[in-house]
């Protein structure tokens, strides 16, 4: 079992058209609506793929009430705590050739004692479970540590724990000693507090992130696939080339698949690359399926190959 905790889950909009044109009236030639948030994401794609896991989130007002729906309608196991601000909802823009625009809304606040039954909620899910995820941003106001407490308390119960967030509270779950993080190069760059042109950069702050506290660090590099690096020698995992539709939601597909293949190593690495590289052909932030996931298909080799540069 694996349990995903989203403080700031969203209802996610898609809409395709086109071509995006500034200050016009455009026309969506198709739209869908998908329950949203990383976490959430992460365990949709473990559900599609057969695997156990659980969602843990706040859910509040309308849209709240409608991404309850859309969980229930996806036979996603769920756990939610009941909030007084409502549920954020996201746009994405999806043109033809594969170009995302996304407007992400804020969250609503969280009161002291919303984020207090969260952090319960977690905790009685973690019972029996193999890994704890803390995915997202946070909603406004939330304390950047609250994955370095769930992760702590993770570690107490014996699990494995994960994190994938970016910025202070992604600084601050380090300490925690989480068993994987899963940055992408700019989240890693803003965690190194410098830019990253080359390869040996990249490894260098990785390894900078594990000194700190994580024992693996996994960098998603968008269509070139993602590197590892966990004191053996880093590893580079290179998808297929896809016909793009959408690439919201693809690092979610990245670490569900990584979990699930154990967590650990290149083979694990290897199927994660596969699982995003299946969700990045699909619309929206639809998830993958056994049937679109072609392991096979990725290619794995030392981290040192890759060229940075355009």
């Amino acid at each position: 079992m694996i349990v995903t905790v989203t403080p700031n889950p969203s209802v996610d909009r898609t809409l395709e058209v086109a071509r995006i044109e500034r200050g016009a009236v455009l026309r969506a030639t198709s739209t869908r609506i998908d329950a949203g948030g990383k976490g959430v994401n992460v365990t949709r794609a473990l559900v599609a793929n057969g695997h156990a896991s659980l969602a843990v989130l706040p859910l509040g007002g309308g849209d709240g009430a409608v991404l309850s729906r859309l969980l229930g309608e996806g036979g996603i196991p769920h756990h939610t705590v009941a909030t007084a601000g409502g549920t954020r909802s996201n746009i994405t823009l999806s043109e033809p050739d594969g170009t995302v625009t996304k407007v992400n809304a804020p969250g609503a606040p969280l009161a002291p004692e919303e984020l207090e039954a969260l952090v319960d909620a977690a905790i009685i899910a973690m019972r029996g479970a193999a890994w704890l995820v803390g995915c997202g941003s946070l909603p406004d106001g939330a304390p950047a540590g609250i994955y370095a407490t769930l992760v702590e308390h993770a570690r107490g119960a014996g699990l494995r724990a994960a994190v994938d967030t970016s910025g202070a509270p992604l600084a601050a779950a380090l300490a925690a000693r989480p068993d994987v993080i899963k940055p992408n190069l700019a989240e890693l760059a803003e965690l190194a507090g410098r830019p990253l042109a080359t390869v040996d950069d990249v490894i260098a702050a990785a390894d900078a992130a594990r000194a700190a506290g994580a024992a693996a660090v996994v960098v998603s590099i968008g269509a070139r696939g993602a590197l590892l690096v966990d004191g053996s020698e880093p590893v580079l995992a290179v998808p297929p080339a896809v016909a793009a539709r959408s690439d919201v939601g693809a690092g979610d597909s990245l670490l569900a698949g990584f979990l699930a293949a154990g967590g650990a190593g290149a083979d694990a690495l290897r199927a994660g690359v596969a699982w995003a590289a299946a969700a990045v052909a699909l619309p929206g932030t639809e998830v993958p399926g056994p049937g679109a996931i072609d392991i096979g298909a990725v290619a794995v080799r030392p981290a040192r190959s890759l060229v940075l540069s355009a």
